[in-house]
């Protein structure tokens, strides 16, 4: 799989502008905030339907403009095909594929496949639980539609919860109807934490390769599932939950509060690991779930790197580059150190400033 073309108008500070890929390694170089970041999050968006930052749909369109547009030329498995993204300021997206309207956005995932590593990620060992719950439905969205619609009707039905345990606070005779949205969790809870178990089974197999070739083979990486019940359990502990949910107005239990623990020689990274430790685990996580993509499309996805090489000393920028040398790539940086220059061979070379292109094709 790799991107030909890219083209945005009125997208973040771009006016119009319009990239054509390599399908070997890509750097993107300009001073801080020029909007190199910019183009990875619209790359990104065609394949998630959504920022990588969390940003809403309107805050990506240009200052003083009601709408934006990209468009994102792939090749997959020898067959072109286009995505199309109308974002608006007010109502709907607009999401096309190849000229057809898609009525789900459920239905864009999968169509292209993309890691995206950026500097926070580096942190996400020794982040809260929300930041590696993140990282694991980013994966597996992309990976099963099934799982991405399950998580959505699961978090719409938590929200509906939660909302209703705030209101039983001045209606008491509310909590009848606290069961219909139980069901709800359970129905769609319960296959998204089996997903996440066999998700986290099949990571720690690849991380541990991963993260031996990192460290030299003097460390061994494991990741384990840590859900905050189990499936066969979901029902029960919902009701047995019941009275202190009411207590307190929070949902005390469900997907929502599950953690993925990571253990290097037996010792828990996010507690004990070293800032070293814990980044080259993050990059291990990263160059697994490459590997993951492969083995379940049968395709390779593409990589964004952004600003991630400045955060690494040279030796892991070499590691990290090394392990990706067969896989379409789109660097954004400031400048690279030089022995890792010399390291690496970029095909091709993008200059960028105040949301312009000022070098490249």
């Amino acid at each position: 799989m790799t991107v030909g073309e890219l083209k945005i108008k009125n997208y973040r500070n771009y006016e119009e502008e319009e990239f054509s890929f390599s399908p070997g390694i890509n750097l993107i170089i300009g001073d801080n905030a020029q909007g190199k970041t910019s183009i990875l999050e619209a790359m990104f968006y065609c394949a998630a339907a959504r920022s990588h930052r969390g940003s809403r749909d309107k805050d990506l369109i240009r200052f003083e403009q009601e709408e934006a547009h990209i468009r994102l030329k792939l090749t997959k498995k020898e067959i072109d095909h286009v995505i199309d993204i109308h974002l608006k300021r007010t109502g709907r997206k607009g999401i096309a594929v190849d000229r057809q309207p898609l009525k789900k956005t459920v239905d864009l995932f999968g169509t292209v496949n993309m890691v995206f590593f950026a500097p926070e990620d580096l942190y996400v060992i020794k982040s809260g639980p929300a930041e590696r719950r993140a990282f694991l439905d980013e994966e597996l969205c992309q990976l099963d539609r099934t799982y991405a619609h399950d998580l959505s009707q699961y978090n719409k039905a938590l929200l509906q919860k939660s909302r209703l345990l705030k209101q039983i606070e001045e209606q008491p005779s509310l909590a009848e109807t606290l069961e219909v949205w139980n069901e709800q969790l359970v129905n769609y809870g319960v296959p998204v934490i089996r997903r996440r178990r066999q998700q986290v089974a099949e990571l720690s197999e690849i991380i541990a390769e991963k993260h031996g070739q990192l460290s030299d083979g003097k460390e061994m990486l494991s990741a384990s599932y840590e859900p905050s019940v189990e499936a066969e359990e979901f029902a029960d502990k919902l009701a047995a939950l019941k009275g202190r949910e009411l207590a307190s107005g929070l949902c005390l239990t469900g997907p929502h509060r599950d953690d993925v623990g990571f253990s290097i020689n037996g010792a828990d990274v996010r507690k004990f690991g070293s800032q070293g430790q814990q980044r080259t685990a993050a990059l291990s996580l990263k160059l697994a779930e490459i590997d993951i993509i492969k083995k379940k499309t049968g395709d390779t996805p593409i990589l964004l790197l952004d600003d991630v090489l400045s955060e690494l000393d040279t030796g892991r920028q070499i590691r990290l580059l090394a392990g990706i040398e067969d896989i379409q790539t789109v660097i954004t940086t400031t400048g690279l150190e030089e022995e890792t220059q010399k390291k690496f061979k970029t095909d091709k070379v993008f200059t960028i400033k105040d949301g312009r292109r000022i070098g490249g094709s």
